[in-house]
Order: C-alpha cells, then sequence, then structure tokens
C-alpha cells in the first residue's frame, strides 16, 4: 500500500508550525497562529471565497509561489495552512541559515517521497530573497518537475530579489497590511481564546485603539504588544484576582516606540519615498510633512532625503519656481552643516516649499525627447556656422562662417538655426503657464513673434 501523508517514510517527516497551546512557554503571538484559513484575518483577495489560493485548496493542489508582503501578515501560517489543507508534507528552511547542501537533503527526501506513492513536497523558504543566484538556481529543476512544490517567503520585492529564471516557474501573490478591523479581531481573539489570555485581561477602548494604532498592520507586533503589557499588568500574577486591565502608559511602554511599517532596504523604504515624492507632486504639503516624518522617524538617511528633494525640485516644480533647486540644495547644505535634529527645520522647510510651489515638468521631458533623437539618429553633425574656426584657415572650409553674434543684434537675438540640419525645426522645450515660466513662455513667444516679423537689426 502506497504511503499517506500521515505516513511519511523514516526521516522524511516534515517540520510543522504549531499552532495550539499546549506548550506553555510559547508566546501569545506563537499560541494565536491561526488553526485554519477561515481564522486568517486580512487577505481577502486571495483567501476569500473567490480568492486565488483559497480555489487552489479547493482544488487539492498548490502550485509554487512567492508570498510576498511586509512582516507580521502571515506569510509563514499561510504557507503551514497551504499544505495542511492540501494534506500535504511541508519542510521548512530559513534562507539566513540554508544552504544548497540542506536543500538537496530536503530534494532527495520529497524524491523519496514521491516513488513511495506520496505527492509533491511543500518546501517552505523563508527569507527567500536571502538565497543566492546559486542557491536559486539549484531550486530550478526540481520545483520544475514538481517533486517539490516551492513557497518562498519575502518582505523584499521579488521582481528584483528573486532571479529571473526561478520567478518564471513561480507565481507571485501579494500580502497586504492588516487593517485596524483586522487588528481589532486578533486582539479580541486573543483576549478570549483559550489559547491566548483566556479572559483575564481587558482592554479599555482608548488602550485598544492606541494598541492597535501604534501597531502599524503588523499582527506579530499587536500580539506582542498586548502580552507585553498584560504581563506589566498583572496578568501572570497568580495571586490577582479577576482580569488586569493594562493601561495606556502600560501600551506605550510595552511597544517602546511606535512600530513603523518601514524597512529601509526594502518596500517600506520604497513605498515612502514614493509617497513623500508624490505629495510633493500632488501640491500637498501637510502630506508630504508626514511622510517626511515618518522617514526621518524610521531612521532614513536624511542625505537621501535631501538628494530626493533637490530631483523633485528640477523633475516636478521645475523653471515654474527657479528658485525650488536653490532652496533643496540649500536644505542639503544645512543638513552637512548642522546634521539632525537641527536639519530637520532645513528638510521641512524645503518640503513645504516645494510641495506649496507651482509645478512644471517640462525641462524634463524636453531634455528625454531630445535623447531620443539623439538614440534614433546618432551624433549628428554641428553645423558649420557653430563650429569653432580656432585657426582662421579653417574658415576657407566654411567653418565658422556665417554665425551671427546674438549681442550683436537688439534684444541679444538673432535668427538662425543651432539643431543640425536634419532636426531643425524640432521643438523640445513647451513652457507652461505656471508661476516664473509663464514669464519664460511669454519671453519666447516675443522673441519667435520678432523673428518672424523680421525686426531684429544689427547694433551700429
Amino acid at each position: 500500500m502506497a504511503p499517506t501523508r500521515r505516513q511519511p517514510p523514516p526521516g522524511a517527516r516534515p517540520e510543522t508550525l504549531p499552532v495550539q497551546a499546549e506548550i506553555g512557554h510559547m508566546p501569545l503571538a506563537a499560541r494565536m497562529r491561526p488553526a485554519g484559513l477561515d481564522e486568517v484575518e486580512g487577505q481577502g483577495d486571495l483567501i476569500g471565497e473567490r480568492g486565488a489560493l483559497r480555489r487552489m485548496v479547493e482544488r487539492g493542489r498548490l502550485v509554487s509561489m512567492v508570498l510576498w508582503g511586509p512582516p507580521g501578515v502571515g506569510k509563514t501560517t499561510l504557507a503551514r495552512l497551504l499544505s495542511e489543507a492540501v494534506d500535504a508534507p511541508m519542510d521548512v528552511l530559513s534562507a539566513t541559515s540554508s544552504g544548497v547542501k540542506d536543500v538537496r537533503a530536503i530534494v532527495a527526501r520529497a524524491r523519496d517521497w514521491t516513488e513511495r506513492g506520496g505527492g509533491s513536497t511543500v518546501l517552505f523558504i523563508d527569507e527567500i530573497h536571502r538565497f543566492n543566484k546559486a542557491q536559486q538556481d539549484a531550486l530550478l529543476p526540481h520545483v520544475e518537475e514538481g517533486v517539490v512544490t516551492l513557497i518562498g517567503a519575502t518582505t523584499e520585492n521579488p521582481y528584483f530579489e528573486v532571479n529571473s529564471a526561478l520567478l518564471s516557474r513561480l507565481r507571485v501573490f501579494r500580502l497586504e497590511l492588516l487593517s485596524d478591523d483586522d487588528l481589532g479581531s486578533i486582539v479580541d481573539r486573543a483576549l478570549a481564546d483559550e489559547r491566548g489570555l483566556e479572559g483575564r485581561v481587558e482592554l479599555a477602548a482608548d488602550a485598544r485603539e492606541h494598541l492597535i494604532a501604534i501597531s502599524a498592520g503588523d499582527a506579530r507586533a499587536v500580539l506582542n504588544i498586548l502580552e507585553s503589557a498584560a504581563s506589566m499588568a498583572g496578568a501572570e500574577d497568580e495571586s490577582v484576582t479577576g482580569p488586569v486591565s493594562p493601561s495606556l502608559d502600560d501600551i506605550e511602554t510595552a511597544a517602546q516606540q511606535r512600530v513603523l511599517a518601514y524597512d529601509r532596504a526594502g518596500d517600506g523604504h520604497y513605498g515612502t519615498v514614493s509617497a513623500f515624492i508624490k505629495s510633493v507632486r500632488g501640491n500637498d504639503p501637510d502630506a508630504a510633512l508626514y511622510w517626511l516624518a515618518t522617514m526621518v522617524a524610521a531612521g532614513e538617511d536624511p542625505k537621501f532625503i535631501a538628494r530626493r528633494l533637490i530631483i523633485s525640485a528640477s523633475e516636478d516644480v521645475g523653471n515654474a519656481d527657479p528658485r525650488g533647486l536653490q532652496i533643496a540644495v540649500a536644505a542639503a547644505q544645512a543638513l552637512d552643516w548642522v546634521g539632525l535634529p537641527e536639519a530637520q527645520y532645513a528638510l521641512a522647510q524645503a518640503t513645504v516649499y516645494l510641495a506649496t510651489a507651482p509645478k512644471s515638468n517640462r525641462s524634463g521631458q524636453a531634455y528625454w525627447e531630445a535623447v531620443a533623437d539623439v538614440r534614433q539618429h546618432g551624433s549628428l553633425p554641428v553645423p558649420k556656422h557653430l563650429q569653432n574656426a580656432a585657426h582662421r584657415r579653417m574658415r576657407h572650409h566654411g567653418i565658422g562662417v556665417g554665425y551671427k553674434v546674438p549681442h550683436d543684434y537688439d534684444g541679444a537675438d538673432v535668427e538662425q538655426q543651432y539643431l543640425p540640419d536634419e532636426l531643425a525645426d524640432r521643438r523640445y522645450y513647451e513652457p507652461t503657464e505656471e508661476g516664473w515660466e509663464a514669464r519664460i513662455k511669454d519671453r519666447m513667444d516675443a522673441l519667435a513673434e520678432a523673428r518672424g516679423r523680421g525686426v531684429r537689426r544689427k547694433r551700429r
């Protein structure tokens, strides 16, 4: 008789993640891991009635995948629940402490299991982005063959951190931060459940609200803070009768500081700076200041913030307010001279200035249109009249002949061709009607009109 999930061959029994409360020393977050998909909070798009993962479970077959999302949203738990739901054995590796040798050992057991009549083994790799290319390549043939069903978990963007050959064999599922309602359900279950605090702890409405707010969508954080606050309030003191009520101060002390959903090397970093720049671009100084404060509080490199402000000053404000670039550069200089925390004033000043300044991206657009022509046409010849006749005899070849010095004409302007012959009529820069750029537009229009009337006269 072929072996079953309950009778794996010797040495092949997979590691499993405990979810019950028999082990009293387990942290609250471990004790409260969902025992089934129906206990999972959030991720309705994936495990709801019409979710892609739910449909896989109903079909009884998983595909290899990457679970991508911030910490504390249930990636590891979801991997375990999926494997249990389809009755597949599961092996667990951490990319921070495992290598190719470990992968080969698991694959050997998985192959033996299938040869004895078993199905595909789920190989769960936490922090899969930490596997180097050789380690990831070692997985390829076994994922392709179906000996293992790979489930990788990562907080980093897999499209950048997982090599393309392996990624092409995986489906990527994005897990989102949990909502306040999701965290509220998790807290309420932990307070009442026999695996959790079993009614020994009560939370006042303001303490509950604060706990959820500082946890920033992280289920592990909310349970760790709750457990610590409950301990400080005396929940573990056998002499205390009746439920204890952690105070706001207990919650704040347990958290030490607000839990910031931000990783300087990961998606929190890129997502927050994106929100920062888009708020500046969108003329919202309040939002821009909030994201600035988030980055500073999370320990972001302030020079990185200053560089982003300088880029935004040219990319988004441009010639609508040329002073924006000056102020952004000045803020960067202030940061060099005085450092944090004092330089926060300069960063805030530059942020507010750029967010409230008139906007134009026409300079950048014009530049990239010019780049496109360079790529299409190559390096076109400089018109002879613009070339420098370094030696007077070069003029016999037409070099430098016919160039008109604009300063010799009224308005310091004269009609002549400056672009290569193939692009003589090309116009890249089209000023807007915003801020200072409106004055630039007026001047350019006036010059064009004067050239058209032929009124530019040579000075005597």
